[in-house]
């Protein structure tokens, strides 16, 4: 019987797995976010992808979250794409008590840039601007 060859056995090396956070309102930029992490060598996952579904409420967003937190601990690194929300902060705390890597990226001039930024120049949601210092 001959060997079976695909192209895919041959691709095995190990890559960094990056969990993208991003505000809901920033659902639109799933695909190019991905496209980003891919880009800079690493493995996205984008609950947005994963789990596009929650927001038609087909399944109870606890459930959701459950998964994306699951999800949070096995990756090696959190990536804040845009804006924090609430659940995007809530999910730097989190990743945060982990001691894991956080980057952050401005995303206002997608498709041309996704340009790292510091802290120091995070834009938050109006309703938690009160948290600025907490990450």
């Amino acid at each position: 019987m001959a060997e079976f060859n695909h192209v895919a056995k041959d691709l095995q090396q190990d890559k960094k797995v990056v969990f993208t956070a991003q505000s809901c309102k920033n659902f639109h930029q799933r695909m190019l976010i991905c496209k980003h992490a891919f880009e800079q060598g690493a493995v996205p996952v984008n609950p947005f992808n994963l789990f596009g579904y929650f927001l038609y409420e087909l399944v109870d967003r606890d459930l959701v979250r459950s998964g994306n937190n699951n999800l949070m601990k096995r990756c090696d690194e959190l990536w804040v794409y845009g804006e924090i929300s609430d659940g995007v902060l809530a999910e730097i705390q989190m990743f945060k008590e982990s001691g894991k890597p956080l980057r952050f990226f401005d995303i206002s001039n997608l498709p041309a840039e996704v340009k790292e930024i510091s802290k120091k120049n995070l834009v938050f949601e109006d309703n938690i601007k009160q948290y600025k210092g907490s990450i």
